[in-house]
C-alpha cells in the first residue's frame, strides 16, 4: 500500500484529495458536527488541506492531533500557519494549545494504510489513534480517508483496534455497520 501510495503522481494525488474532501464535507456526519478531528496528511498520505480549510471556513472547530509521550491529544486550531512539525514529522498544534478531549457528536477523519469492508483500520503500527478514543459508547463517529485502493477485503485487527464507520476515497463512500453507540451522540 505504502509503495502504491508513493507511486501517485502529484496531479493524481490533488485530483483525488479534491474529491475526498467534497464528499466528506457532504456526509451527514460532517452536517451535524460542532466539531471535526483530521490530520495533516504525510506525502504519501490522502491529502487533508483542502478539508481542514472547509472546516475552518465553515465555522466548525477544527481539532488536530498531536503526539505527547507516545499518546495522541487533539487541540483546537484556528490557523494553519501556526502548526510545528512533531512526532515522525507531522504538523501538529503548538504545546500551548489545550488538549481536548473528543465527544460522542464530533467527527474524527483518521488516517490509514489499508482499511477493510467491515470498518477494521491497518495503521502505522503504532496504535495511537487506536488508543486515543473513548470507549465505543463514548467514542465520536470515525471515518477513514484513502485512495480507492487502500479498500481491501480484510486486514488484520487485534482486539485493541478500532474499526471505523466509513472510508471516504475518490471512488465515494464506503459504509460499515456501527458499533453500539450513545443514542445521545447526535443531540450536540
Amino acid at each position: 500500500m505504502k509503495a502504491q501510495r508513493r507511486a501517485l503522481s502529484r496531479d493524481d494525488r490533488a485530483s483525488a484529495g479534491a474529491a475526498v474532501a467534497r464528499l466528506a464535507c457532504a456526509v451527514p456526519e460532517f452536517q451535524r458536527a460542532k466539531r471535526v478531528a483530521a490530520y495533516v496528511a504525510l506525502e504519501d498520505e490522502m491529502p487533508t488541506r483542502a478539508i481542514l480549510d472547509a472546516v475552518l471556513a465553515s465555522g466548525r472547530v477544527l481539532l488536530l492531533p498531536r503526539l505527547v509521550a507516545a499518546a495522541l491529544e487533539f487541540a483546537a486550531v484556528e490557523d494553519l500557519t501556526a502548526l510545528r512539525h512533531g512526532g515522525f514529522g507531522v504538523l501538529e498544534p503548538l504545546a500551548s494549545a489545550a488538549a481536548l478531549e473528543l465527544a460522542p457528536s464530533d467527527l474524527v477523519f483518521v488516517p490509514g494504510v489499508a482499511f477493510d469492508r467491515c470498518g477494521g483500520r491497518l495503521g502505522r503500527g503504532g496504535g495511537h489513534y487506536d488508543r486515543a478514543f473513548p470507549p465505543a459508547l463514548a467514542a465520536p463517529v470515525l471515518m477513514g480517508l484513502a485512495f480507492a485502493f487502500q479498500l481491501v477485503e480484510v486486514v488484520p485487527m487485534g482486539p485493541s483496534d478500532r474499526r471505523v464507520e466509513g472510508v471516504v476515497s475518490e471512488a465515494g463512500i464506503a459504509r460499515f455497520s456501527p458499533p453500539p453507540r450513545d443514542p445521545s451522540r447526535d443531540s450536540g
